[in-house]
């Protein structure tokens, strides 16, 4: 079969990029984009040896990719080494605490190449992977088809399109499907994507459900917790997490309408990009704020606690039993809606939600509420929660049993993929 146009135009392009790539990498480096101490291996060379026997290769964009096939990972060690890449800075710091480590158990984690022909040579030489399993949905064409030609068996796992993504994808639909069918099978999170795969293209398409519900709670430092539980007190809490530019700015209007009968409340808003810190102070204008990543401490002053720091969700959604939840106002799809359900917090989120509609579906309908639109509706909803803490105690409880009966996921996708290697073997 020939290669569509779309495909080959990449690979002329990327190839013609090659000479210039380390410069290009360091030019990240010094935007703080790339590991100065690591840029060979986005250069397809690695300073470790590749260990005997199977070897199974993980690919996740970020840190939230990555994250959500820790479980999975954890089952792939039964069988064989565990690979990890990842894109960013950050998924690989995340990955340098989390993954696995011992003698019995052994998880390794590189930077993804760069997805030129030269550097994903070198990258497929040395590990050798006798599988690929990619997270989700980046799918960079020259490392997938050159596993492919090489007979790495190939799964697309924990894979979910919404239908914006798959219209957007029929723009180049011969390109798609090429990339597609080089993949044995594609594990998806629901019905309605694994159809989307199939008109792209796709073959051996399955239903598994989510690797994020069955995801371990967040991980919180106990001390942290304490200490912030005795400054606030008894005080209301009205908690904004993973929240984006213009969803702050319906937030705080919220938090103005709450203090009229809450002058008290204590509105804590935890930015999905924490560099956003600073610009959120100069947001709250003249409210009465602290910064967690300076140093400030939440005093009975204090109205707004912008919590601009990392890893810390865990910390935050047990303090509160409900919380509005980011990329919901916004049109990026809604972030992890299990990760504060099952820790007994109730969700607030707005109409998108395509990121992950069955687990939205599955928490709200469970706690009987949940869209909002406007910071109305946000001070509305807070409002009738804070004024009984039975009932949001209640529909936290709610939204983890919502969460609860989505799980599954990472034993059948374990299942389907020991059928596609032992096909190989």
């Amino acid at each position: 079969m020939s290669t569509p146009l779309g495909l080959a135009a990449w690979r002329l392009l990327t190839a013609a990029l090659s000479p210039v790539a380390r410069l290009l990498l360091r030019r990240r480096a010094a935007r703080g984009k790339e590991d100065w101490t690591r840029l060979n291996e986005r250069l397809g060379l690695s300073g470790q040896a590749r260990p005997e026997g199977r070897l199974v290769w993980v690919h996740g964009a970020s840190v939230g990719e990555s994250l959500s096939a820790l479980p999975l990972i954890e089952k792939l060690l039964e069988d064989a080494t565990v690979l990890v890449t990842s894109g960013t800075v950050t998924s690989a710091a995340m990955m340098s605490q989390k993954l696995p480590r011992g003698l019995s158990k052994r998880a390794l984690h590189q930077f993804v190449p760069l997805d030129t022909p030269s550097a994903v040579a070198r990258f497929l030489d040395h590990w050798k992977p006798d599988a690929g399993l990619f997270v989700e949905s980046d799918l960079w064409p020259n490392l997938i088809l050159a596993a492919h030609a090489r007979g790495v068996k190939l799964a697309l796992v924990n894979a979910r399109i919404s239908a914006r993504s798959a219209k957007r994808w029929r723009w180049a639909s011969k390109s798609v499907a090429a990339l597609l069918a080089a993949f044995d099978m594609v594990l998806a999170q629901d019905e309605e994507g694994a159809e989307r795969f199939r008109k792209l293209g796709a073959r051996d398409v399955q239903v598994v459900g989510s690797l994020k519900a069955d995801a371990p709670v967040l991980a919180v430092d106990e001390d942290a917790l304490a200490q912030l539980r005795q400054a606030i007190g008894a005080r209301p809490v009205l908690l904004a997490a993973q929240t984006h530019p213009g969803e702050d700015e319906t937030i705080l209007p919220a938090h103005d309408q709450l203090r009229a009968r809450f002058p008290d409340l204590l509105t804590i808003l935890v930015p999905r990009h924490t560099a956003r810190g600073a610009d959120l102070e100069m947001l709250c204008g003249t409210r009465a704020c602290r910064r967690r990543s300076a140093g400030g401490q939440i005093t009975p002053q204090t109205a707004v606690y912008i919590a601009d720091t990392m890893g810390e969700l865990g910390l935050f959604y047990r303090l509160t039993p409900f919380c509005f939840l980011g990329g919901t106002l916004v049109p990026l799809g809604g972030h992890n809606v299990l990760e504060p359900a099952a820790l007994h917090c109730a969700v607030l989120a707005g109409p998108h939600t395509m990121s992950a509609p069955r687990a939205y579906e599955a928490v709200l309908q469970a706690q009987g509420f949940g869209p909002v639109a406007s910071s109305s509706d946000i001070a509305r909803e807070a409002e009738r929660l804070l004024g009984d803490p039975q009932a949001a105690r209640a529909a936290g409880d709610a939204a983890a049993r919502g969460a609860a009966t989505l799980a599954g996921a990472v034993g059948r996708t374990q299942a389907a993929l020991r059928t596609m290697l032992d096909a190989r073997a």
